[in-house]
């Protein structure tokens, strides 16, 4: 009885170090699903770039610089790490066990500088949803991943407005992703910069129209409180009352300004403190690392040590005297609208009309139903220069037949039927259109453009039915290749079931530790 006991009591203890709390929302508040406590953000942001060897820096692939890190996190009472760029084809077990350890959660940009909506020329395809994917996949997994944060400062200016309904676009698709394929909901949120012009409009476009395409949440890189000042001086009082009707929960998804140096971070204070917490749900301070732009709170040696600098001690300070006080999920039932779309003006370029999911098998049949087709001589070498690069060839033939089926308008919302396919099956089409003209004229050499265009068989003859191809739902394997996933929620396991199971689990603990006692 004894052994069976201690047999029982020590797989209590594991699964409590190694499982943390689903974090869930409600209205616009972040609650812990178990304790139903308000849960507050005291994020870190963690994306080491000094000692990153290769293209693709992945902090949590490291498992030696994670277990590093987390205690010393955790110290400073850190709960949430936000990450902005990984590897999904790498192996992240030892870093997201060395975080759940110390009782910190993960929040995760999808997009990467690799893979992300260009604010300038905005598209957003069948190869972003993908990649997307690729990471959602990687991540789901883990117990103590927070949420997902489908962009980052992507529109940034006025100029650029038309980007975020792109952005929008693959934040309604992984939310839907989520929903069919994986066994718990997952939140996905935007975070923004604060930008005077778009402020009030860009939180409103994530926070309107139907319920799926909502950001679940919002976060605001701030850094308007700078050295010595107050929440009335610093503006954090502005931004506040900005908020105070949002429906979905907001944080500071980076703050912590440098222009005076070491920091000092009283603004921590007020964050934490009654003038922001029923507003806010905490915040990410920016960043953990020493980098070239002096943000760090710790310096990594050559040997791979780290040294604590001036500001984390400076806030851990501040972080020791904070207890924000929130209310409990049970009594919290505040209903709040959400926003209502911003009206295109010049300040405002995205209609509220969304681009299409991008559709891989839509594109194949495109492709397929075609005679004449963009061949290997087109270059698709990114930064190569000439009439023979994707382009350039796009952008000649764009001036001779009409692009309208593969290209789109964000301030009108109008979006082509293939406008989210590669941008070779985009070419293919471009040929295939002009050559119909020049069939007409010629039943021979119609498919030639210098070389680059290639005669084909259709292999199919349902054009119009292409567009109505859904989208798979792919997922991405640890090693880089594809596997189908279940595309109906049949077999999904609910998000509530999930809770239950967690709070069967703990209750089987307790039972069984008063009843061996």
């Amino acid at each position: 009885m004894k052994i069976s006991a201690t047999i029982v009591l020590l797989a209590c203890a594991t699964s409590s170090a190694l499982a943390l709390n689903p974090i869930v929302i409600k209205g616009s508040k972040f609650f812990d699903s178990v304790t139903k406590e308000q849960f507050f953000i005291k994020g870190v942001a963690y994306q080491p770039r000094g000692q990153v060897s290769n293209n693709t820096p992945d902090p949590l692939a490291d498992p030696a610089a994670c277990a590093r890190d987390a205690p010393l996190m955790a110290e400073l009472g850190t709960n949430v790490l936000r990450v902005y760029e990984v590897d999904p084809r790498k192996n992240h077990d030892a870093c997201m066990k060395s975080f759940a350890d110390a009782g910190i959660y993960l929040l995760l940009d999808i997009a990467t500088p690799h893979f992300s909506i260009n604010r300038k020329s905005p598209e957003y395809g069948v190869h972003l949803y993908d990649a997307y994917k690729g990471t959602v996949d990687a991540f789901s997994k883990y117990d103590n991943l927070v949420g997902f944060i489908a962009g980052n400062e992507v529109t940034n200016d006025k100029t650029n407005t038309q980007a975020s309904a792109y952005v929008k676009a693959a934040l309604r698709d992984i939310k839907h992703y989520i929903k069919n394929s994986k066994q718990r909901d997952i939140p996905v949120g935007y975070a923004s910069n604060d930008d005077e012009y778009i402020r009030d409009a860009i939180k409103d476009y994530f926070n309107c129209g139907d319920v799926e395409s909502q950001a679940d949440f919002f976060g605001v890189n701030l850094y308007e409180w700078c050295g010595v000042s107050t929440f009335e001086k610093s503006g954090f009082k502005d931004r506040t009352k900005e908020f105070e009707n949002y429906s979905k929960p907001v944080f500071l998804s980076e703050y912590g300004c440098n222009l005076v140096t070491p920091r000092g971070f009283t603004e921590v204070a007020a964050i934490y403190g009654p003038e922001m917490t029923g507003v806010w749900s905490g915040g990410v301070v920016y960043e953990w690392t020493q980098e070239n732009n002096r943000y760090g709170l710790v310096k990594i040696s050559a040997s791979g040590e780290a040294e604590v600098l001036p500001d984390y001690t400076n806030l851990k300070e501040q972080m020791d005297k904070v207890k924000p006080k929130g209310v409990k999920m049970d009594a919290y039932n505040e209903q709040r609208s959400a926003s209502s779309c911003p009206a295109i003006s010049a300040n405002w370029k995205a209609a509220s009309e969304l681009p299409p999911t991008p559709s891989d098998g839509a594109c194949e049949c495109m492709v397929q139903n075609m005679n004449c087709v963009a061949s290997d001589k087109v270059s698709n070498i990114p930064g190569q220069t000439g009439n023979n690069t994707l382009g350039s060839q796009l952008d000649v033939m764009c001036g001779m037949v009409s692009c309208a089926e593969i290209g789109g308008d964000a301030e009108k919302g109008v979006y082509g039927a293939f406008s989210f396919c590669s941008p070779r099956d985009k070419l293919s089409w471009l040929y295939n259109l002009k050559a119909k003209e020049l069939m007409k004229v010629s039943p021979t050499n119609f498919c030639n453009y210098n070389g680059l265009g290639q005669e084909i068989s259709p292999k199919r003859n349902d054009l119009t039915a292409c567009a109505k191809i859904a989208p798979n739902m792919e997922g991405v394997t640890d090693d880089g290749t594809f596997n189908t996933l279940p595309s109906s929620g049949a077999q999904k396991v609910t998000q509530k079931m999930i809770y239950g199971d967690a709070f069967v689990a703990s209750v089987v603990c307790v039972l069984a530790a008063a009843f061996f006692m």
